[in-house]
């Protein structure tokens, strides 16, 4: 069975496990991986052993059978040295967590204290991906890298330290805490990449009739045209208007 199948009870055991041990790497507030890397990583892989592995200049999340898993909360250009080094010898697969649902609690550093949380009316999908691949695009054509997208429920906590009247634009990220593990869309070929073109999107269409039938920002749809155009999943046909438009390469 692939360590990527959705297990909730296997799920909330190493979320409680993770929250329970304290620590430099679980919390709120720490400067360490953070809560949600923590939990995902002891989720993917519980023993101990397969954690944590040197492999050359740099240290892998985990490493088994399936080779190494790394897993990435934030940007994918800082990733790009270690991908490198670690594709020479194995395949790789970068796990990115997405927040499909999300409640945000505020802290005041002034006062310590900490709002209630309320739920973003932002949700999350597999699209959101496409904005990270297009920081490490010469790596994509590579057959041993692969991705993982998994969508959860989280609690996020940032503080009140922002540049906006209310301080919130801008306000610092301190942790976020998985609630619930919801979905994980696998990525290791071209095929599966063609499977994020959302279905309901014309034969032919334009970045913004993608942004908004993948419910993503016109930025992203615009890199994950040009991924996916990379990859010969879709091609460029010409304009409409001022927009390029698109169409799926339809392999036999």
């Amino acid at each position: 069975m692939s360590r990527f199948f959705v297990d909730s009870a296997k799920f909330s055991s190493a979320r409680d496990q993770v929250l329970a041990s304290g620590g430099e790497k679980a919390g709120i507030g720490t400067l360490g991986e953070g809560t949600l890397h923590a939990v995902l990583k002891l989720y993917l892989e519980p023993f101990s052993e397969n954690r944590e592995i040197p492999l050359g200049r740099y240290v892998a999340d985990i490493v088994g059978e399936d080779g190494v898993v790394e897993i990435q909360t934030r940007s994918f250009r800082k990733l790009l040295p270690k991908l490198r080094a670690f594709l020479e010898v194995t395949t790789v697969t970068v796990v990115y967590p997405v927040a499909r649902t999300k409640w945000l609690a505020w802290l005041d550093p002034e006062t310590g204290e900490m709002s209630k949380a309320h739920k973003s009316p932002k949700r999350g999908t597999a699209h959101d991906i496409f904005y990270e691949l297009y920081d490490i695009k010469p790596l994509l054509s590579n057959p041993n890298l692969r991705f993982c997208v998994v969508l959860l429920d989280i609690d996020e906590y940032r503080i009140l330290n922002g540049w906006s009247k209310n301080r919130k634009r801008g306000g610092a990220r301190m942790d976020r805490v998985p609630r619930e593990l919801v979905e994980t869309v696998e990525i290791r070929c071209a095929a599966d990449y063609a499977k994020l073109i959302p279905e309901d999107l014309p034969e032919k269409f334009t970045s913004a009739e993608f942004a908004k039938a993948a419910k993503i920002r016109r930025p992203a749809a615009q890199r994950a045209l040009n991924i996916l155009s990379m990859l010969d999943v879709i091609t460029h046909i010409g304009k409409r208007g001022r927009s390029y438009e698109y169409s799926r390469i339809q392999n036999e």
